[in-house]
Formats: structure tokens, sequence, C-alpha cells
């Protein structure tokens, strides 16, 4: 099954048509994702991705899900001050030889700073990409100039996310404007850095909510290059500590519609797949993401195990049928 011959890049979705997309029945949404899946790509490339926090907790935003926010003061966690490049250039090594290509640092900061730390994380890029990695960092909001810079270190990609639809982002954050998350977006743009930018379900948004933050997304010219999709991984402490799992099937089918919506882009199964069983990790791959974050733990919260994972790409390769069938 292929995507129709008159396919086109689209960047004028309604919010309409991605709800619409979003809830049709559950066989026939797979099945679109995968045609335009295999249209644009390779539907065994899933790339290991690794996360570090380089800085961590004190955070002066006050993000609803997030265990870094200075507000949330019942959260038990470790504040860590900017790592030492070395330590991170390590914990990079380590990563690449587990097998992944791309490594990707965090620093909970409402801004990237000026001076030393912003100089320190430029150093960490340049020696993530000497190692013959990708690099990605969330610094939170930069300007026009710490995005060139970050250029010229090499930095492949900046991620900034943008949560959730505009409608519903203030039920979750009010320390910053949406128009703040797409100014720092236009930064990364202008400066010709990949854009990584998705957003998180389970916060007890809707599907016109997330229809809406997609059609933000999808609306940029072009596309992001990658989408994170996240399920709530919900914190003691946190606000939203008692939100219950999202269905896993709400997960699939918010990455089959990101999927359609955004054809190119590397849509990355990120928090949250810890909770999830191996065959529902296998039909979001097969409904269009082509990314996950590897090891075991992301910035702050648990991920699946390393030797999961490992399991998960042998069933996938079909090794491990052929060790059943040879015993």
């Amino acid at each position: 099954m292929n995507a129709p011959a008159d396919f086109t890049m689209r960047h004028d979705w309604r919010v309409e048509e991605i709800v619409a997309l979003h809830e049709q029945p559950l066989l026939a949404l797979i099945a679109q994702a995968n045609a335009i899946h295999r249209r644009f790509h390779d539907v065994n490339d899933v790339q290991k991705a690794a996360l570090l926090s380089v800085k961590t907790g004190g955070c002066p935003e006050d993000c609803s899900y997030c265990p870094q926010s200075a507000h949330h003061r019942e959260v038990k966690l470790d504040r860590v001050d900017l790592m030492e490049t070395d330590a991170v250039l390590d914990a990079a090594k380590i990563a690449k030889e587990a097998g992944a290509d791309r490594f990707c640092m965090g620093a909970a900061w409402r801004s990237a700073p000026e001076g030393k730390r912003f100089d320190a994380v430029l150093d960490m890029v340049r020696g993530v990409r000497a190692l013959g990695m990708e690099a990605c960092v969330t610094l939170g909001m930069i300007n026009d100039s710490q995005a060139q810079r970050l250029v010229e270190a090499g930095l492949t990609a900046y991620n900034h996310n943008l949560d959730t639809g505009p409608e519903f982002y203030g039920e979750i954050i009010t320390t910053r404007a949406y128009q703040d998350r797409l100014d720092t977006l236009k930064a990364v743009r202008g400066a010709g850095l990949e854009m990584c930018c998705g957003g998180i379900i389970g916060m007890g948004e809707g599907v016109r909510d997330r229809a809406g933050m997609l059609q933000v997304l999808a609306s940029f010219d072009p596309h992001p290059e990658s989408v994170p999709i996240n399920a709530l991984v919900a914190v003691e402490g946190t606000p939203l500590a008692g939100r219950a799992q999202i269905d896993p099937l709400e997960l699939v089918r918010m990455i089959a519609a990101t999927r359609i919506v955004m054809p190119k882009a590397r849509v990355r199964l990120s928090a949250g797949r810890s909770f999830l069983s191996r065959e529902a990790q296998i039909l979001c791959l097969v409904a269009g993401a082509n990314s996950i974050f590897y090891g075991e733990k992301l910035l702050t919260t648990g991920n699946a195990g390393v030797n999961e994972d490992d399991a998960l790409f042998a069933a996938l390769a079909g090794r491990e049928t052929q060790a059943s069938a040879a015993s």
C-alpha cells in the first residue's frame, strides 16, 4: 500500500481535519500512517538517541508536569549545577558504544545564559560532534546570536517543545507564553538549525488540543525535522502527579496523526515508553515512529531498560524468532 501518487506536503492543515484523522477507525488510521511512512522512510531505520540532563533542577518555570520546576517544592530531586564538559563527553562515549548515534543534552534554564556556562555548552556540542554523533540541546529560550553560535559549534538540532495546543497551554504553564516558544523556534529556524519540537499527551487535554499542537507544528515550512511525542510521566510532587497513565492506543493514534501531517519528520517515541509493552511499542513504530530514546533514564524520569530495548530491536530484526526456531 502506498501513499497517493498526487500526495503533496501540506502546511495548511486545519484543526478539524487533524481531529478527523485522529478519530477515524484505528486500523484505517494506522494503515494510512504506515503507507505515508513507507513512502518517505526506510521502515527498518529506527534511530537510537541518548538523553542527558547536564543541568538539573531549579528552573523558574512552573510547567505542571516538570519535576525540575522550582515551584514544585515537594518533588524529591537532586539539583545539579552545569556538569563538567569531560563528564558529559564520557557519557556521550558510553551512549555511542551502546548504539546511540544522537546525543541530546538538556539544561533546566528558562533562557540560555550568556558567558562561561553557554561557552561550556558550546564545548559539549563540539565534543559530541567530534565523536561522530548528532548533537541536540534544549536550553530554554535562545536568541538569534545564541542560535548562530550553536550552529558554528556544529549543533545538529535544537529542541524546544510546544508541550500542547495553544488553547490548553495556559492550563499547564503560566510563566512563559506560547508566543515565547514560537519566537525561540523562529530563532532556531533563522539560524538554519534543525528543529526538534513536539509535546506531551495525557495532561488532561482533549483530542482537539492535541490536534491544535500538530496544526501549529505542521504550519512551519519546512516541517520540524524531529517531533518527539511524549506520554505524561506523572511525578510525585508535581501538580499532575495524580493523573492516570494514558491508554497506549492514544499514543499510537497521536503518533499516526503526527506521521500523516508531517510525513518527513523523525517522529520520536519519547517519555512514557517504559509503561508500554513491547507489542505496544512495535505498534507505535508501525504507525510511524522512527526513533526512541535509548538508555535507562531521560532527563529526570525512568526509561525502558537497555536490555529491554536490545530485545525489542532483536525482535524487529527477526533474530529473536530465528533463535526460537533454532532451539
